[in-house]
């Protein structure tokens, strides 16, 4: 398939600058992919939508402050963007503008933080982060949560570091390493979740953690020669019980997220089943794709041309998604990370 059968025009002003209200509060499309039917309703609707049928896979993954705005000692301003962790105190980094550093340059970011640049790797840099105490917890302190380049703000304004702290993480996040959040599952509210569970809804979770590729662009004009950047993931013991239990009683596999898609879907390519693993996806799911444990999917809406469409198209039918996205357009529907969302049935 030819990457423009991907594209499609969004006006500016439907993209997400600021969350809803309450998480609950968003919109929320209801597809019905047998009926090629769809419905406006708002996520707290959800509960109407699912029963002890369903099962719910959800990412605890949580997003780390991983922007840093640090000063040379010229008083040059430079960011940094955290990647990874590849060591205690060793990181891989995005530096901006790159042209002003070099190897053994030192930035002050805070009183107890300061970057080493070490080498250039690539389009990225091998950097050693200098502090003293628990990294993460240095982190939230002079760390400024890594909004999408689509969100265009001022990041380390303080009347919005507290929003963004708070709501560009789900309520169930746990386990740090994410520079993206898994946007899908930022609707839920700890009350939805119990509503849920009282109608016998089961859930469990899952961890992968949302790397830079999130962001990364398909260049290649045939979608096939696209690769995808490699992202680690986890299921425990307890989590591979629940969702082998759930598929054996025949309930419905609910995927929070393409994430939570990503992780089940390759475990399943990779092994033939769920199992307690530590991994790693590089699986690139388009049409005609064929779905192996995932029967049901909730999505936020995704950039044109980006693999995360690609992925919902393989799910609902490309025909029918465009349809949809083109009625959210008109609805006033809001997109992106801080956006609406999709139930797709």
């Amino acid at each position: 398939m030819k990457l423009e059968e991907f594209d499609y025009n969004l006006p500016g002003e439907l993209i997400a600058q600021f969350p809803s209200d309450k998480r609950e509060n968003s919109k929320m499309l209801v597809l019905n992919r047998q009926a090629l039917s769809f419905e406006d309703k708002h996520f707290y609707d959800i509960v109407d939508f699912l029963d002890e049928n369903d099962f719910l896979v959800m990412n605890n993954t949580k997003v780390i402050p991983a922007r840093l705005f640090s000063v040379k000692d010229t008083g040059a301003k430079i960011e940094i963007f955290l990647v990874r962790e590849e060591k205690p105190h060793i990181w891989i980094a995005l530096i901006k503008p790159s042209k002003r550093v070099k190897p053994q340059m030192v930035l002050s970011v805070g009183e107890n933080l300061s970057v080493r640049i070490l080498e250039k790797i690539d389009d990225k840099w091998k950097i050693e982060l200098i502090y003293d105490g628990n990294i993460f917890d240095v982190l939230r302190r002079y760390g400024n949560i890594p909004l999408p380049p689509y969100i265009e703000r001022n990041m380390s304004d303080s009347q919005y570091k507290k929003l963004d702290f708070d709501r560009y993480q789900t309520v169930y996040a746990e386990h740090e390493g994410s520079v993206a959040a898994p946007t899908a599952g930022l609707h839920f509210t700890r009350e939805i979740i119990d509503k849920l569970e009282e109608k016998g809804v089961g859930h469990t979770f899952v961890n992968l953690n949302v790397g830079l590729g999130t962001f990364k662009p398909v260049k290649a004009d045939n979608i096939e020669e696209h690769s995808m950047d490699r992202e680690t993931f986890e299921i425990s013991e307890e989590a591979a019980e629940k969702i082998n239990k759930a598929k054996a009683d025949g309930k419905n596999i609910v995927a929070v997220g393409t994430t939570s898609v990503r992780t089940l879907e390759t475990t399943m390519q990779k092994h033939g089943k769920i199992l307690p693993v530590k991994d790693y996806s590089e699986l690139f799911i388009f049409p005609p794709y064929k779905f192996k444990i995932v029967d049901k999917i909730i999505t936020n809406f995704h950039l044109p041309k980006s693999t995360l469409l690609m992925l919902v198209s393989a799910f609902a039918g490309k025909d029918f998604i465009f349809s949809a996205y083109q009625h959210a357009i008109e609805s006033q529907y809001r997109f992106y990370s801080y956006g609406d969302c999709m139930l797709i049935l």
